[in-house]
């Protein structure tokens, strides 16, 4: 579905990605470990569309999208959850989620959806019309993977979803990505809780300083004794 191409990027004299390839294939979940800045976050914004690449190729469902907007790459089906969750303040839980679907034009699919969300997330009903920057950290993320759910992602990139929360609705969010899963949407998971992360995986890539420099399903990364030296505390 997802696949990247000896990807290179660089900010000014900085080459925060070295020859990236990875590939992500339709109905799996992926998730990508790493520590601070071993660039994550870098090679979710290029997929976006929201970094220029030095070289290399994106390529979704067989073309590339090297010349493609980050609007139009949110139109091919590729959607992201932004780390620190990015909601919208002074707008409503409500507005929010319709943000979501901006580039959408079928009004009734855009109302199904709506209500899919607050079945998915009854709390968000309960708030639909509270500003959205008055909820918590939980329920912030749940409206920012709510407002992404409304484009109808193909693919949802997910970046450091648990950021910042409690131990139980971190538990909580892991459960919704794997329900989303479920249900027919691939995801690419960013992730800092690696065990958590690689628990629900099908496959795992570990980024150390720009580079992939292990993968595997995540069964074999959790049984990696490197990895459980480096990022599980084993």
């Amino acid at each position: 579905m997802l696949e990247v191409k000896d990807l290179n990027v660089h900010y000014g004299v900085i080459h925060a990605l070295k020859d990236v390839s990875m590939e992500v294939k339709e109905g799996e979940i992926v998730s990508l470990i790493g520590a601070n800045g071993a660039g994550k976050t870098t090679l979710l914004h290029s997929i976006s569309g929201l970094l220029k690449k030095t070289s290399g190729d994106i390529i979704f469902l067989g073309h590339s999208l090297n010349k493609t907007s980050a609007k139009n790459i949110v139109k091919e089906g590729i959607t992201q959850v932004p780390e620190g969750r990015h909601i919208f303040p002074g707008m409503s839980v409500y507005e929010n989620l319709i943000i979501g679907a901006y580039l959408r034009k079928d009004k009734e699919g855009i109302k199904e959806d709506l209500n899919n969300i607050y079945q998915r997330f009854p709390i968000l009903k309960q708030r639909s019309n509270q500003d959205a920057s008055t909820l918590s950290g939980g329920e912030q993320q749940m409206l920012a993977m709510g407002r992404a759910l409304m484009a109808r992602p193909k693919i949802l990139l997910l970046d450091e979803p648990s950021m910042g929360l409690a131990p139980i609705l971190v538990k909580e969010i892991f459960q919704i990505i794997k329900d989303i899963n479920a249900e027919g949407t691939t995801v690419l998971l960013v992730e800092q809780n690696a065990k958590m992360a690689l628990s629900i995986a099908d496959r795992g890539y570990v980024m150390e300083t720009g580079k992939i420099v292990m993968s595997g399903t995540g069964a074999e990364l959790i049984e990696s004794s490197d990895i459980q030296k480096a990022y599980l505390g084993g």
